[in-house]
């Protein structure tokens, strides 16, 4: 995940700077609009915003980032005001002030992680979450975080609400799921039943590959596709985004479709890839060498990629990797300094077990 931290005093700076060190794992961008900072020379690697935060907010936006303002709330509500566009594509913003006491997830809660993000750097640095989401508060089923979890594409986003209000008022939540794909491991929150597949009558939730209109206030999804890549490195996300539309134009695939982008571990840093990542909300997984060695199949290899990384083959064998069981679809092209394949997995939707 990509997450832009923005302050405006010489404090939120110091405390922005803590909770990078605290989340090294994740790709974090350091801003402030500090103006006594602009000229110090300890100011580095931190950007300083010539823009209006208006503006800024806006480019982060179409990133796709998610944003951290350390300073008021209403400095965050203005700034991202004019760039909201629904709740399945804004980028999760939160807020927390300079002396680090409290953290507030403003936007995109669920899809966008905002609540996880907030009650993660809560835990590090002994903050306070403040969670206003009513599913949370209230310990009812949140149908988004229930789809985000299962890698499943939300077709209707206006149903969300219709459940959601639904479950808040205590009232039972029908699902029917495509035959074989539940997964049995995992309690089943209160007032979830499961309803026959195809359903025969209304349901609340349908979970299936198949595009019939069925009775129901949410039709789920699964994003049952893998895009494995290997790149030399510098390359571009443009780049890397066209081969990607074009590969999945090839077999009749959206976007929408796409579970996760994965390649071997010497490729976590790749600008790139991280970048197409954030920006369309795809997880990047990578993996050693000797985890995609393990994978069997038969694949297109190369002495020189062995000789390179360690492993004959990475598109293929991370495709693969990422589907913890699937299929090639569409085997390992050579493109402009990429390599690309991807994969079709088996899905299964699962239940939190808390």
């Amino acid at each position: 995940m990509s997450i832009s931290i923005i302050s405006f005093t010489a404090n939120g700076l110091r405390l922005s700077k803590k909770i990078a060190e605290e989340l090294k794992e994740e790709k974090i961008e350091i801003y402030t609009k500090c103006t006594g900072l602009k000229e110090e020379p300890t100011i580095e690697p931190v950007c300083f915003v010539e823009e209006r935060i208006g503006e800024w907010a806006g480019e982060q936006m179409k990133e796709r980032n998610a944003m951290l303002f350390i300073g008021a709330c209403a400095i965050a509500v203005r700034a991202i005001a004019p760039c909201l566009v629904n709740k399945l594509q804004d980028s999760a913003v939160l807020v927390m002030d300079e002396k680090g006491k409290y953290i507030i997830p403003i936007l995109s809660g669920h899809v966008g992680g905002a609540n996880e993000i907030a009650e993660r750097i809560a835990a590090k640095l002994g903050a306070t979450p403040v969670i206003t989401t009513a599913s949370d508060l209230n310990g009812t089923f949140a149908v988004d975080l229930f789809a985000k979890r299962n890698g499943l594409h939300i077709i209707n986003k206006d149903g969300i609400a219709k459940v959601s209000s639904k479950a808040l008022s205590g009232k039972e939540i029908t699902i029917s799921i495509e035959t074989g794909h539940m997964c049995e491991a995992g309690k089943k929150p209160e007032g979830i039943r499961m309803a026959d597949y195809p359903p025969e009558q209304f349901v609340d939730i349908v979970i299936t590959t198949e595009e019939k209109p069925y009775d129901t206030a949410l039709t789920l999804r699964p994003k049952e596709y893998v895009v494995g890549m290997g790149c030399r490195k510098g390359k571009e996300a443009e780049k890397i985004g066209s081969l990607i539309q074009k590969s999945i134009e090839e077999i009749g695939v959206s976007k929408s479709q796409i579970f996760a982008l994965a390649s071997i571990d010497r490729k976590k840093e790749e600008e790139g890839f991280l970048t197409w990542s954030s920006k369309e909300r795809v997880p990047f997984f990578t993996y050693t060498a000797g985890q995609l060695e393990e994978v069997e199949g038969n694949f297109r290899t190369s002495a020189f990629v062995q000789k390179q990384v360690g492993v004959d083959n990475v598109c293929e064998r991370a495709a693969l990797k990422a589907c913890d069981g699937g299929e090639l679809v569409y085997e390992k092209h050579a493109e402009d300094g990429m390599t690309i394949a991807i994969a079709k997995r088996k899905w299964r939707v699962a239940f939190d077990e808390e």
